[in-house]
């Protein structure tokens, strides 16, 4: 599949469709450090929502500039998949869950 360079839209995973949206691009925190990227994840008709918080890029780590971020329909897939495999259930009520992935969203 081809690179995305929108900051959200819709993927269809097993049949199921999901919006995500980019939440927040790498970033250095005061407290933290260097913070990854974090998408949030929706299934159509659902309530609760999946943040994929992504490790930081190693060119921020090392000192080099800021890149376009990469999204590509595999990556979502993966990070649907992801969250569900660890417990996300899209159906039920609350804040949303935070998971954390590696850069290729597993």
């Amino acid at each position: 599949m081809s690179k995305s360079q929108t900051n959200g839209g819709t993927i269809d995973v097993d049949g199921t469709t999901y919006d995500w949206r980019l939440r927040n691009e790498p970033h250095l925190s005061d407290d933290e450090g260097w913070k990854g990227m974090t998408i949030s994840l929706l299934q159509h008709g659902a309530k609760r929502e999946a943040w994929m918080e992504f490790p930081p890029p190693k060119r921020l780590l090392k000192g080099l500039p800021r890149g376009r971020l990469q999204l590509d329909d595999a990556t979502i897939t993966r990070c649907v998949r992801a969250a569900l495999s660890a417990g996300w259930e899209p159906e039920s009520r609350g804040k949303p869950v935070t998971f954390m992935v590696d850069a290729d969203g597993n």
